[in-house]
């Protein structure tokens, strides 16, 4: 699983039949400073995250097992909405 931030969203009038009802966004990366690293992802959102929201996410085979990406087309999905983050005992970050 990796951190990052929803920083958009992907729309597509025109897609494959398998990912038709699946909510694309676009994520990029966090370090563990919480700062924006360069690494873009387009993931498929299972949790109902939004803009703005840090969030965990897989990609490989891992983004296939959740129940609305199984057996579908997808090398990342969103699986959880962050609500804090904490490094050695230092709160990195926490949702508002």
């Amino acid at each position: 699983m990796k951190l990052a931030k929803v920083i958009g969203t992907v729309v597509s009038t025109r897609k494959e039949e398998n990912i038709r009802t699946l909510k694309l966004l676009l994520l990029k990366d966090l370090d563990l400073r919480m700062d924006l690293k360069q690494s873009i992802v387009v993931a498929a959102d299972a949790v109902g995250a939004g803009i703005g929201e840090v969030v965990l996410y897989s990609t490989g085979s891992a983004a296939r097992q959740t129940i609305q990406t199984k057996d579908r087309p997808v090398d990342a999905v969103i699986m959880a909405i962050v609500d804090l983050v904490e490094v050695d005992g230092e709160v990195r970050y926490r949702k508002d």
